[in-house]
């Protein structure tokens, strides 16, 4: 499996997190167990080759919601994907479909222009200002500093514009910076400290519920928030 990720221009900072692509490299009449954990983030997906399954076969166009635990799919050897990963309010932002209709699930939808997406996304200035700053906050007390929003109003914003409540999204931030880096590092203690969790056995926990792997395997088999 080949898998590559390409981040945005800074103008869309806060609002597309990447474009990726991923290739299966092999034979078309093979099938190939994957397994996608949680991003914190919506995927308009375009497969231009090839099958794919995720509870049943999916069409060439879809969009996959906010995910909450590891996911298991399967794509054909030859199959072929090309995708906009956008933080959830920018898919609110866009008018796509309410996150409730989503969450823990992909949906068919028509083809997407990814570049008419990227130009739209451009202007939200604003947005990508609170985007910026809910990202990259360590505590939900820090996302109330950062974006000026009381906790009641921040709440309120979340369940618009992310579809889960700030901790439960900062929890999902925390895991996917975590997973996203740990390739490269050699000591998960210090991987845990520098990750904000607690300590190493609550980063084994985490990654247990959200990637169904132990950190050590996922170290090993992590390709962008995808366990190959």
């Amino acid at each position: 499996m080949d898998y590559r990720e390409f981040a945005p221009p800074p103008a869309l900072a806060g609002l597309v997190k990447a474009r990726w692509t991923l290739t299966g490299g092999g034979d078309a009449d093979a099938w190939i167990a994957q397994q996608a954990t949680p991003d914190g983030c919506i995927e308009l997906i375009r497969r231009t080759h090839g099958r794919s399954r995720w509870d049943g076969d999916q069409p060439a166009d879809f969009v996959v919601g906010l995910v909450d635990r590891p996911q298991a799919f399967m794509i054909s050897g030859d199959a072929a994907f090309e995708a906009l990963r956008l933080w959830p309010w920018a898919w609110t932002a866009l008018g796509g479909a309410p996150l409730a209709q989503i969450t823990g699930r992909w949906q068919a939808c028509p083809a997407a222009d990814f570049e008419a997406i990227e130009r739209r996304l451009s202007a939200a200035t604003d947005l990508g200002v609170l985007g910026l700053a809910i990202i990259g906050a360590p505590t939900v007390a820090a996302m109330n500093a950062t974006t000026g929003m009381a906790p009641r109003a921040l709440q309120r914003w979340f369940a618009a514009h992310v579809g889960v409540p700030p901790r439960a999204y900062l929890r999902l931030l925390r895991f996917q910076k975590a997973f996203e880096t740990l390739p490269r590092e050699t000591s998960l203690a210090g991987h845990a400290a520098d990750g904000g969790f607690a300590d190493q056995a609550h980063m084994a926990r985490e990654f247990r519920e959200l990637a169904g792997v132990p950190a050590g395997q996922a170290r090993v088999r992590a390709r962008g928030p995808f366990l190959r």
